[in-house]
Formats: C-alpha cells, sequence, structure tokens
C-alpha cells in the first residue's frame, strides 16, 4: 500500500508489465497515472505473450474442486452473517439494486481484491441483474455454473469453439444469459467485501472461475475457448484442462494507447521491428533500428552439420528425434560447456521439442555432465516466473 501510494509523488515508476498490462492488476495500480506520463516498455520482444496471458484463464479440475470448496464457505458464511448482522445484507441487496458496485462505490476498503478482469472501457455499468443479487442466489448460480464447467471438462477429444457458441450451450442447459456472466466479478467482489473476508487468497479458485465467466460474456471476438482432455506430451494421462484463450494482443494494449500521450516499445531484439505495430494494432511514430557496437571481436558463428558419428545433426520434423541426432547434440552442448568460460545458451524449436529433448539428455546423462561444468536453467512459458528466476 506503502508504494502504491508514493506513486503519486515520483517522476520515475519502475515495475513489471503486468501492473500496466493485466486489467486485474493495472486498475488497482495504475489507474491514477497522468496522460502526460512516458510510458516504456523495455524489452519488449515478448510484449505480445505478456498480453495474450493477461487476457487469458486456464481451468483445470482442481481449480473446480478448490472454487466448490470457496462457494461453500461462502455459502456458511452468509447463513452466518444473516444470523448475526443480517442488516449488511441487506444493505448490499440495495446498493446493487442501485447499481452503484460498477460505479465506484465500493471501490475504496477493497484495495486487497483484484480488480475486474476485462478492459476498463468493457466494464459494466448496468444493474446487477436480479437473478443474482441476493448473496444465496449469487452462490447457487455458480454452483450451477461450475456444475457445467465439470461437465464440460468430460470431453474425450480436444473441443475449439467460440465464446457465443459456448454461452449459447450454457444458456440453453443451465438457463444463464451472457448479461448474467459479465457481472460475475463485481458480484463475487461485493460479496467479499461484505463478508468481511480478508484471506483472498485463499479465494483464487472462484476468482478465476469469476473472471472467466466475466471474459466469456463480455468478448465476442479475439477469443477461442478450447478444452483439453489431456497434454499432448502425455496422452496417456488425464489432465483435462479449460482455456479461455486471447488471440488478439492488441486488446490489451488498445487502453495503454488511447490514455497516454507517449509509448515507447523497445529491446535489443526486436526483430522484425514492422511486426510490432501490426500485431499490437497501432500506427508508430517513429520506429528506429540502431545497429549493434561490440567492443571486441567476439562474433564467431560455427555451424555443425554432423556428429563425431558423422550422423547428420538436424531439428528437421522427421529426423529430430533420432535417438543418434539427440545424443550429437547433447554431447555437442557437454563439449561447448566444459571450453566456455561463459554462460551458454540454448535455443530449441518449440517448448515441445526442449521437453522432449531434456528429458532424453537426462535419462541419457547428458545433464549431468553439463552441471559439472555450468548451472543450469530451463525456461517456462510462464511470464512472470521466467522473469522472477532470471
Amino acid at each position: 500500500f506503502l508504494a502504491r501510494h508514493m506513486m503519486s509523488f515520483t517522476n520515475v515508476i519502475v515495475y513489471n508489465y503486468q501492473y500496466m498490462i493485466d486489467p486485474k492488476v493495472s486498475q488497482m495500480v495504475s489507474r491514477e497515472l497522468e496522460k502526460e506520463c512516458v510510458v516504456v516498455f523495455d524489452e519488449a520482444h515478448n510484449i505480445d505473450n505478456v498480453c495474450i496471458e493477461a487476457l487469458s484463464v486456464n481451468l483445470r479440475q482442481q481449480t473446480l474442486d478448490a472454487a466448490s470448496r470457496n462457494l461453500s464457505r461462502l455459502r456458511n458464511s452468509i447463513q452466518r452473517l444473516k444470523e448475526t448482522d443480517e442488516q449488511r445484507l441487506r444493505d448490499e441487496y440495495r446498493r446493487l439494486v442501485a447499481g452503484l458496485v460498477t460505479q465506484g462505490a465500493l471501490r475504496s476498503g477493497g484495495e486487497e481484491l483484484l480488480a475486474n478482469p476485462v478492459l476498463p472501457r468493457d466494464v459494466v455499468t448496468e444493474t446487477v441483474p436480479g437473478s443474482i443479487r441476493r448473496a444465496e442466489h449469487f452462490v447457487s448460480f455458480m454452483h450451477r455454473f461450475l456444475a457445467y464447467l465439470r461437465e464440460r471438462l468430460k470431453a474425450k477429444e480436444v473441443v475449439s469453439e467460440t465464446p457465443p457458441s459456448f454461452v449459447a450451450d450454457l444458456e440453453k442447459v443451465v438457463q444463464v444469459d451472457a448479461k448474467t456472466l459479465r457481472f460475475c466479478y463485481d458480484r463475487l467482489s461485493s460479496l467479499m467485501k461484505t463478508l468481511e473476508i480478508t484471506d483472498t487468497d485463499d479465494y483464487m479458485a472462484v476468482q478465476m472461475v469469476a473472471d472467466f465467466a466475466t471474459l466469456v460474456g463480455t468478448y465476442a471476438k479475439g477469443f477461442a475457448i478450447i478444452i483439453e482432455p489431456f497434454d499432448a506430451r502425455l496422452p496417456n494421462i488425464p489432465d483435462p484442462v479449460l482455456q479461455l484463450s486471447c488471440l488478439d494482443a492488441s486488446l490489451a494494449m488498445k487502453p495503454i494507447f488511447s490514455k497516454f500521450q507517449s509509448v515507447v516499445i523497445t529491446s535489443g531484439t526486436l526483430s522484425p521491428i514492422d511486426l510490432y505495430p501490426r500485431i499490437l494494432n497501432f500506427h508508430p511514430v517513429s520506429i528506429q533500428s540502431l545497429s549493434m557496437t561490440l567492443t571486441r571481436d567476439c562474433m564467431c558463428p560455427v555451424v555443425v552439420t554432423r556428429g563425431a558419428d558423422q550422423v547428420p545433426m538436424t531439428t528437421a520434423f522427421e529426423l529430430r528425434s533420432d535417438p543418434a541426432v539427440v545424443r550429437n547434440y547433447g554431447r555437442l552442448l557437454v563439449e561447448l560447456a566444459s571450453v566456455v568460460p561463459d554462460g551458454l545458451v540454448c535455443f530449441f524449436v518449440s517448448y515441445l521439442y526442449m521437453d522432449q529433448i531434456i528429458s532424453k539428455w537426462h535419462d541419457m546423462g547428458v545433464l549431468q555432465e553439463v552441471m559439472q561444468h555450468k548451472l543450469i536453467f530451463i525456461e517456462t512459458q510462464d511470464v512472470v516466473e521466467t522473469t522472477l528466476a532470471l
């Protein structure tokens, strides 16, 4: 809270992308920044991934189980409040009838809760639907929604559909319309504040479900719903996941370009440089590409085409899983690690291929040999986790 308060008095603020891009966080932290502020995204070569992840939600069976437990706790808390201070629930109901939640009347005092997951311009400012105004009715609604999600997770094959298609099926099965879904975040936030819940981290699962409902009810375009019954890397182990995937990185950036007068996107590896205005949907005032200068002659490219056994070394799809190819790449890495005094970076053609090769290298003992010379850091697809690890 002190850091957020001090932001009003500072000239330079340095923080993670999420504080500016993710609407759940930016509406808590960055909403008071003036339009004259100069926003600089440094090391922005992965900014499109950050934008997509900020508006995407993944739900697994464990998440739904935890959300169900959260709803049971909320139901018990509502019952206790009815017995001790029912007036608080009546006051909340009157506020919801007046539509004050979405107009900011409940903003103060709930700063520990994340903000609305949708972009600021898309937050609903209407009255909360009557079917979810009463606390117990809202909890019952969320239980029905959870039951529907559980059924969808039972899919035996990969399913991909648009949000309107998903909502149409939901309405047919559970009698829930898109408008009610759009209010899930606001209604849950109001209820948690009314119940004076302080351990909000314990309720992250139900908040994720509410985020999912709010996003799928708000956006008809730029998103896809994908249901996968298992991980492609381990097809024999059931691990269903329901993904609301954002397909348009420009959605998260549009509020930033609209609010601030000066936005700078820079990186040492922003290539191809003309790609980013297209994927982020903006018209740059200036584009500059500066050539790299080196203080010493340290560029020494080497192309290795065959291993010591004369087997071709290639990541072509039909040969990349060949044990000899995997072994030769591993031996090359070990030999380089033993003679290069500084760090090494090993790039793979995809995360899937990286996971497969690292697993095989572990079985072959390659990683153990590398660790005799270097520490090993393996990148994950989670941008936040990778940033913190580095």
